[in-house]
This record gives structure tokens, C-alpha cells and sequence, in this order.
């Protein structure tokens, strides 16, 4: 879910909606069943993902094979904020995730820097 969720947030900003894309990416999602809880750090956040989260869904449930997900959001206001923009940070965090995406870029000698 995690995987599909950063997809996601990735594809919005590279369509130029990195406002959409960070608010994704503040934190990590919860999952509980079908049940997935997202928190943000306050209302007027909750407002600008609350008009995305119909794309989520589709985009989650049709990956994940699973048309009983939802999403819940709650505002946090003590949450730190935290931002993946460099494609260091993205790799990093896709490593944590799956670390035998570092077999693949060794493998195939890729590069971060492209």
C-alpha cells in the first residue's frame, strides 16, 4: 500500500502538483484492514487532499486490487513536517520500503543523478 501510496504522490509531481505531492508525502499512512488513516498537520491541508483523495482511492484500490479501501484523515497540528523532494531522499525512502532496490541499481549501474 506504502509503495502504491509514494507512486502516487510521485506521479502528481511530476504533473506539476507538488503542493498535492508534499502533502502526500508529510508523513506515512497507517493501514488497518481496509482501513487506511492519514494525518495532516492542519484544516486547510485536510481541505486540499480531501479534493485529491477520490483520485487516490481509484489509483489504490485499482493497484491493490481491493475496492473496500478508505481513507480517513485527521489533523495533527504537532506532527513534524516532513518533505521528500531530492531523488536521494525518494531512493532512500523507496530503500526502506524495498531494499532490494539496492540489488537492482547495482545490478544495472544505475544512477541517481540522471
Amino acid at each position: 500500500m506504502l509503495l502504491q501510496w509514494t507512486k502516487y504522490a510521485q506521479r502528481l509531481g511530476e504533473k506539476g502538483y507538488k503542493i498535492m505531492e508534499s502533502l502526500l508525502l508529510i508523513n506515512d499512512p497507517k493501514l488497518d484492514g481496509t482501513s487506511i488513516t492519514f494525518e495532516l498537520p492542519n484544516e486547510g491541508s485536510k481541505l486540499d487532499f480531501e479534493s485529491e483523495m477520490i483520485g487516490l482511492l481509484r489509483h489504490l484500490r485499482g493497484h491493490l486490487h481491493n475496492h473496500d479501501i478508505t481513507i480517513e484523515v485527521n489533523v495533527n497540528e504537532s506532527i513534524e513536517i516532513r518533505r521528500n523532494f531530492t531523488d536521494q531522499d525518494r531512493y532512500n525512502r523507496f530503500l526502506e520500503i524495498n531494499p532490494n532496490i539496492e540489488l537492482l541499481r547495482t545490478t544495472f549501474g544505475l544512477d541517481l543523478d540522471a
